[in-house]
């Protein structure tokens, strides 16, 4: 069954429904969320994006991400989107919201709030989301983006942008 996604308007408010393949096809606002997780040894899981995904396929991206599905919080959705692609079990409280993206063609029309979290539990990949992954030091990964920016989803260079200021320690 395909998922329901909330239409919204530039003010983010809810103005109608429909199913996630309409609202990518007709280009309408809708929300999103992305995860970065680290753990306590302070490295960030990245993940590959499967190569059967309709976007950004094969490439790499923060650790989870999705639709908010209608009805849905944004905290809500980022918490199943951990459980669900990568197994990890987290409540809301342990989210912390380090950036927003307006919705744009870069994105997909999406407004998107962007967590981190931290959590030393075993990762298990979602067959079919997710074709690999791997925990980098952020140092790593900016290198890794400087060296290599398109191995990446189209906004996460923007998404890291936003979230780096949280995750690295200013000296």
């Amino acid at each position: 069954m395909e998922e329901m996604l909330d239409i919204v308007n530039e003010f983010d408010e809810v103005v109608g429904q429909a199913k996630r393949s309409d609202v990518h096809r007709r280009g309408l606002m809708h929300r999103a969320t992305h995860i970065i997780l680290t753990n306590s040894a302070s490295q960030i899981f990245m993940q590959l994006r499967s190569k059967s995904k309709d976007t950004n396929p094969g490439l790499w991206d923060t650790s989870a991400a999705g639709h908010v599905d209608s009805g849905e919080s944004y905290e809500a959705c980022a918490v199943r989107e951990l459980e669900e692609e990568l197994g990890v079990v987290v409540s809301v409280d342990n989210l912390v919201e380090v950036g927003r993206l307006p919705p744009s063609s870069l994105n997909g029309f999406e407004f998107v709030r962007i967590y981190t979290t931290l959590s030393d539990d075993p990762i298990t990949l979602e067959a079919g989301e997710i074709d690999d992954g791997k925990w980098v030091t952020s140092a790593e990964l900016e290198q890794w983006l400087t060296i290599s920016p398109q191995v990446f989803a189209s906004s996460f260079a923007i998404i890291w942008q936003k979230a780096q200021k949280e995750l690295v320690p200013s000296n």
